[in-house]
């Protein structure tokens, strides 16, 4: 096929809807290995827990509250043009693992600057966030080795928890004497894990008061920073620098390159002896392809822009606080925000939805939890407040929000 007939892949194009599947009893017999499969499908939709792919266009109408573009970067002129340089320069993928072919001058450059920018000795880029929490977890510790986590720490921390064949004790949420209590008479390593921002209602961990109890035992601190970098700390240096405990010898932190920096993958920060251990024994990075080009290019010139333009952390936390008090003196049950999240109660999961699905009708996107992706049962909205949000644009979503909330 000569190239200019190649089919564009800028362009959305629908697949062939597949024909229904074959009755029960012209199929071979040994399809009826996924039939499990039709009985859990029917189990969600009785809960009215069935999660679809929504593909959004390239031109959204939508007013976006539900992405966690937190500074407007993921579409930001200069952020595209370095993502497409680097794919120009570097290919479209990096070809092999970090330690085979996948690590170019330019995952260096980041790793250095990110470090730089966070106060760390050392950085290392993986492809997500996930794998940087995998990474993270399960090279730093052992069977044998005691983990106290956070009961409202994000997925990927808990799957690193399971995966690292160490004992795990759960804590109530954000409760440093609850840590310090598990880690009492404990004879050996250990390592508290939290979230420095909670994903679902916005709130912070205590990090001060975890990093002296876990010295207190000489305990190492790992703090999952995706929701504050780019937010929080002088010009969006993350919770960490916030804390005071940036680049502490005993403090590790993940971050994300997908949120604030509106670009894609991972990294671990901390001692450059933690991150040369990470690079040697950690599964998710060792065994997977690394970040592509454009990935690690965008976010490479989302980070230098943050640098250069520190009032945009600023002016995200002050969206933040004014969507929390203009919808609590409107009468909703909103939570006060510690850096961009801005969670909002709802009477029920069926109200949840339904009011999600109103305000998408009306122009605005939400993000919408309900159990059992909240450990606390309660359901609620979920706004992400950006930088680069007008004033105008506030008011609308302010109204929609407000206009559209459920009586019972």
């Amino acid at each position: 096929m000569p190239q200019d007939s190649a089919p564009s892949l800028l362009h959305d194009t629908a697949p062939a809807t597949p024909g229904e599947p074959p009755a029960a009893a012209s199929r071979p017999v040994y399809d009826a290995a996924f039939d499990w499969i039709d009985t859990a499908r029917a189990a969600r939709h009785r809960a009215g827990l069935v999660r679809t792919l929504r593909p959004r266009p390239a031109d959204s109408p939508l007013l976006d509250l539900a992405s966690n573009d937190y500074l407007g970067l993921a579409r930001h002129p200069e952020v595209t043009r370095g993502a497409a340089a680097a794919a120009h320069r570097w290919g479209a993928g990096a070809t092999g693992s970090r330690l085979v072919t996948g690590s170019t001058e330019l995952h260096a450059r980041l790793e250095a600057e990110l470090a730089a920018f966070c106060g760390f000795e050392a950085a290392l880029v993986l492809s997500s966030g996930y794998a940087a929490n995998l990474a993270a977890v399960t090279a730093l510790t052992a069977p044998g080795t005691l983990v106290v986590s956070d009961a409202g720490n994000h997925a990927s921390l808990i799957d690193g928890c399971r995966l690292s064949r160490a004992r795990t004790e759960v804590t109530p949420h954000a409760d440093p004497e609850a840590v310090r209590t598990a880690l009492t008479g404990h004879d050996g390593r250990a390592l508290a894990v939290t979230d420095a921002v909670f994903s679902v209602d916005g709130d912070a961990a205590p990090l001060p008061a975890l990093a002296e109890v876990c010295r207190s035992a000489g305990a190492a601190l790992l703090v999952d920073d995706a929701h504050g970098l780019g937010v929080l700390g002088d010009g969006g240096r993350g919770a960490l620098w916030a804390a005071g405990l940036a680049g502490d010898g005993d403090v590790v932190t993940t971050v994300t390159l997908s949120k604030s920096l509106g670009s894609q993958g991972g990294a671990v920060l901390g001692p450059a002896r933690v991150i040369e251990h990470l690079v040697n024994t950690a599964r998710s990075f060792i065994f997977d392809t690394g970040l592509a080009p454009a990935a690690v290019g965008g976010a490479l010139t989302a980070l230098r822009l943050l640098r250069r333009e520190p009032q945009r952390a600023a002016r995200a936390g002050q969206v933040a606080r004014e969507l929390h008090d203009r919808l609590t003196a409107a009468g909703l049950a909103a939570v006060r925000p510690d850096a961009a999240v801005v969670s909002v109660r709802a009477p029920s999961p069926e109200s949840a939805v339904r009011w999600a699905a109103d305000c998408r009708a009306a122009g605005l996107a939400v993000g919408c939890f309900r159990p059992p992706s909240v450990p606390d049962g309660i359901s609620r909205l979920r706004l992400t407040a950006r930088a680069d949000l007008t004033d105008a644009q506030l008011d609308t979503a302010v109204g929609t929000v407000v206009a559209t909330a459920p009586t019972a």
